[in-house]
């Protein structure tokens, strides 16, 4: 009697073992985990461009050693400035670069992978198109170092009125921060205080004003 009992007790542990709702229970699966992908440079579109900035520096007299293209279409976390060298036919340098928060807060990055973009003073919101680089001047912010941005199309024409200039922040970073992105002012494209300590020698001793394009 002892035996069967025994065997029966086995068996009712190994039926509630193998119930279904007990191993369902038991048994968890974990959600995939989505990673946002980091975004990166598109080489053929910027050769495409620097052939067109290159053709726009021979007309307007401006420097045809290098320019900087700003891609306006990358995540603000990752380096979307690049100095162009125009005889290498390649880029030398890319850093981080931040833009206009326009109605989101100041120094946050509200709007990291999908800025908008204004010509209107008081719109706090970067301009795309070409500017010419020129005046160097004292800056409040970063390095104290600053230079006045010539708006030279109509999508940036208001760039002097409204006080837009390339200068350095001090919350900017040197490296990529994405998925976080980089800190938004109002309307300025700004850059760490070493970028600037990179970019300004360049700047200053270029003969002629250095082309600086925005685009998407």
């Amino acid at each position: 009697m002892k035996f069967f009992a025994v065997i029966l007790v086995l068996y009712s542990l190994l039926s509630c073992t193998n119930e279904p709702g007990k191993r369902n229970h038991q048994t968890s699966v974990s959600p995939d985990i989505q990673v946002e992908k980091r975004p990166e440079a598109d080489l053929s579109k910027m050769a495409v461009k620097a052939e067109e900035a290159l053709r726009f520096c021979t007309s307007k007299k401006l420097n045809t050693d290098f320019c900087i293209l700003i891609d306006m279409s990358l995540h603000s976390g990752v380096k979307r400035m690049f100095i162009w060298d125009f005889n290498k036919k390649s880029v030398i340098e890319k850093y981080l670069v931040g833009h206009g928060c326009g109605t989101n807060p100041w120094s946050l990055d509200g709007s990291k992978d999908h800025p908008k973009f204004s010509n209107e003073d008081g719109s706090h919101l970067s301009s795309l198109g070409k500017y010419k680089l020129q005046e160097r001047g004292y800056s409040e912010w970063g390095i104290n170092v600053k230079y006045l941005m010539h708006g030279l199309e109509e999508t940036n024409s208001n760039a002097l009125k409204r006080f837009i200039v390339f200068h350095s922040w001090d919350r900017m970073n040197d490296d990529e921060v994405f998925p976080k992105g980089s800190p938004e002012g109002w309307g300025c494209p700004t850059v760490s205080n070493n970028a600037m300590r990179e970019i300004d020698p360049m700047l200053k001793s270029s003969e002629r004003p250095v082309l600086m394009w925005i685009y998407l």
